[in-house]
């Protein structure tokens, strides 16, 4: 009954060969998995992935293959907030007609919103479902899960229902953006072309040619001939943003990524959510654990590099003026403070949004990170990515 799933993963381009399968099949029949959906997952990622990078793409191959099948045991992967697991449960969906909708009135700001939170975990000593105060499910209190309230708190659920939560207490766990996409990607190359810069000082040497068949004529004998290998000197720093919206552009963003870790030999790359505060990191598996301060990096990559931030600019203006108003962490400093030190650092520096240019003035957010930018804000689209490119290359 596996098989299947091994020829998808082959399709997939995953490199799994018939001795890993055979592992696998082995590991099973000695009951080392038993009716746990979850440890097999385990079990079969560990035997047929030999390199992280495909981790991803096991992932949707898996879901994929065994679609419907129960979870038996563990957890959805979510950290919340210390209340009891039961209470963060989705037990019910409740539909609200528009007018109750409108009836739902905003708190009166964040100061407001996060002391009446505060009041609430005092307060509450059980589970709540329903309503429109304490802290529960289903509901249009701006505190819980699997409710209603245009601007809230939420506290324990995995996806946003509205995207208009202003701080999510969450735990959420992002991928890694695929660096081997391919499709798409040819367009995107060229575009980067512009950012090149030919030398000839590196240690490295190349056959010269023209050279050798000249000397080869003089001399009457072969005689090869030799120069430093050609470089691209131009040196770019990535920032991705990644997780929450960014999720309906995993794809575009990919076929950048991609591309720009082919086409420029001198490039970094850092993660962030949202907004770029006190700390990036490398791998979305091990971002509260491994992340960079992001003095490290200002005082690490000097001011000739050239800075690319990636991100759909779509938050609450909260996280981009206020200390405290990341989604995910107290930052001490808002987001203004951290773009500015990144920009007035890296002079030449781009904002790249995969949203439609023709919607930006609708969000907020957009307006503000555009204004910090200078106007130097482009869209995801090669003409965009274009004249994003040609802004660097001045």
């Amino acid at each position: 009954m596996f098989l299947p799933f091994f020829l998808q993963l082959k399709e997939a381009k995953i490199p799994v060969t018939l001795r890993e399968y055979l592992t696998m099949l082995e590991a099973l029949e000695q009951g080392l998995v038993t009716y746990d959906v979850e440890a097999f997952y385990y079990l079969s990622r560990s035997a047929l992935v030999k390199d992280e990078r495909h981790l991803d793409r096991f992932d949707q191959v898996f879901s994929e293959a065994f679609k419907g099948v129960e979870r038996v045991g563990g957890t959805s992967g979510v950290d919340q907030v210390e209340l009891p697991e039961e209470w963060l449960k989705k037990l019910a969906e409740k539909n609200l007609s528009e007018e109750d909708k409108k009836a739902i009135e905003a708190m009166g700001g964040w100061e407001k919103l996060m002391e009446t939170l505060k009041k609430r975990l005092e307060e509450q000593h059980k589970r709540h479902q329903g309503g429109s105060k304490m802290i529960g499910t289903a509901g249009t209190s701006p505190f819980g899960a699997y409710g209603y309230n245009p601007e809230g708190v939420r506290i324990g659920q995995h996806e946003s229902r509205h995207r208009r939560a202003v701080k999510v207490w969450d735990k959420r766990e992002f991928k890694n953006l695929d660096d081997s996409i391919e499709l798409g990607t040819r367009n995107i190359k060229v575009a980067l072309k512009r950012l090149r810069r030919w030398v000839r000082d590196g240690a490295d040497e190349e056959l010269d040619l023209n050279g050798t068949i000249r000397a080869t004529a003089e001399n009457g004998y072969l005689d090869v001939k030799t120069r430093p290998e050609r470089r691209n000197a131009v040196k770019v720093l990535l920032f991705l943003d990644i997780g929450g919206s960014m999720d309906d552009h995993v794809r575009l963003v990919e076929e950048l990524f991609s591309a720009a870790r082919m086409e420029l030999k001198n490039l970094e790359y850092f993660y962030f959510h949202n907004c770029p505060y006190e700390g990036v990191w490398k791998d979305n598996k091990r971002r509260h654990t491994e992340r960079m301060s992001t003095w490290d990096v200002l005082h690490t990559y000097g001011s000739d590099y050239k800075a690319i931030f990636v991100g759909d600019a779509a938050m609450s203006p909260y996280e981009i003026v206020y200390p405290g108003g990341s989604v995910e962490h107290w930052n001490e400093e808002s987001g203004e403070v951290w773009l500015r030190r990144l920009t007035d650092h890296w002079r030449s520096a781009i904002w790249l949004n995969p949203v439609s240019e023709k919607v930006w003035r609708y969000t907020q957010s957009t307006q503000m990170i555009h204004k910090l930018f200078g106007g130097r804000m482009f869209p995801m689209t090669l003409a965009g990515l274009d004249q994003g490119l040609k802004e660097l290359s001045h």
